[in-house]
């Protein structure tokens, strides 16, 4: 090949990744003010004058329900991944319930339980907002999954086990309405009810959670029938009911799981959401996985966290 023949065509692939880089297209939207404060969530969506509908992906971020926000650059390769799969991806403020307040524990739960439902209801009202610009944001509303990371993680999980019980917190939502699917980043279930049941089979739900985490139980934390129920326990629920579910245990690993799997599994979360919530598969699947070249972190407890 000539040299200037190469040139050409180095030039063309430049231009063309310039372009794709440029393509992803940022709007940010007020969806709710909520006790003074304007909720907002950001949209991330590659430019198209494609008339289809798109899938949605919500995602909540991670924080103790006491900072965080919804821009950290730790999650951009995420949104950006899935804009570019052609996925609206939409990422949302919520109420930080646990701001100034002592660290949780069995029996100093009404704090986190209050912080739980303000981000739930906040992830009501956002959808409510997409369900109800759906039209406009060409947003295909039988295809909006939420997920979420740490803080997020159990605000999605807590989100899915509300409404698949009709619980009053859930009023907002058309009756109608389900989430598609549910992806958790190092999650857990808040019950005062012992293990979590279910009335109607939850969503595919896609679990991450290390083994090692120490701030967000693997497995569960409770005094009686109160406590936090973790990715370990729920999964074990879901096999028992046969409910579509795919759990990676990430062996050995803390609470960094909350976070890295959103830059080093994406194509692993893209095949969740083709297989389980797009296919319908009826899977359960667990991986449990361990990287031996990686050396956790010190996961962080309660008590270190709410200083």
């Amino acid at each position: 090949m000539k040299i200037s023949n190469l040139l050409v065509i180095l030039g063309l692939l430049f231009c063309f990744s310039f372009v794709q880089a440029k393509s992803i297209q940022k709007i940010t939207r007020t969806y709710a003010v909520k006790d003074s404060l304007e909720l907002k969530m950001d949209i991330y969506t590659v430019d198209s004058t494609s008339s289809s509908l798109q899938p949605c992906l919500v995602f909540v971020f991670g924080g103790g329900f006491k900072e965080g926000k919804r821009d950290e650059p730790t999650y951009q390769p995420y949104f950006d991944y899935f804009a570019k799969k052609g996925f609206m991806v939409v990422s949302i403020d919520y109420r930080l319930g646990m701001k100034d307040q002592r660290s949780p524990g069995v029996f100093n739960t009404k704090p986190l339980q209050n912080a739980i439902s303000l981000a739930v209801l906040d992830l009501y009202s956002a959808t409510k907002f997409l369900i109800e610009k759906a039209d406009s944001l060409k947003i295909d509303k039988n295809k909006i999954i939420i997920s979420g990371s740490s803080a997020g993680a159990i605000t999605v999980l807590q989100a899915e086990y509300e409404l698949k019980n009709h619980h009053a917190i859930t009023s907002e939502l058309p009756h109608d309405f389900r989430f598609a699917g549910v992806i958790s980043f190092a999650g857990g279930i808040f019950s005062t009810k012992g293990m979590p049941s279910y009335a109607e089979s939850p969503a595919p739900t896609l679990f991450f959670h290390g083994s090692a985490d120490k701030l967000v139980p693997y497995k569960e934390t409770r005094l009686f029938n109160k406590g936090m129920f973790g990715s370990r326990s729920l999964t074990n629920k879901f096999h028992k009911k046969k409910y579509s579910y795919l759990f990676y245990s990430m062996e050995g690993l803390g609470h960094e799981v909350a976070s890295f799997p959103m830059k080093e599994f994406l194509p692993e979360i893209e095949q969740f959401i083709q297989n389980f919530v797009f296919e319908q598969k009826p899977w359960m699947v667990e991986v449990y996985f361990t990287d031996k070249e990686r050396k956790t972190e010190k996961s962080v407890t309660p008590a270190d966290y709410y200083k």
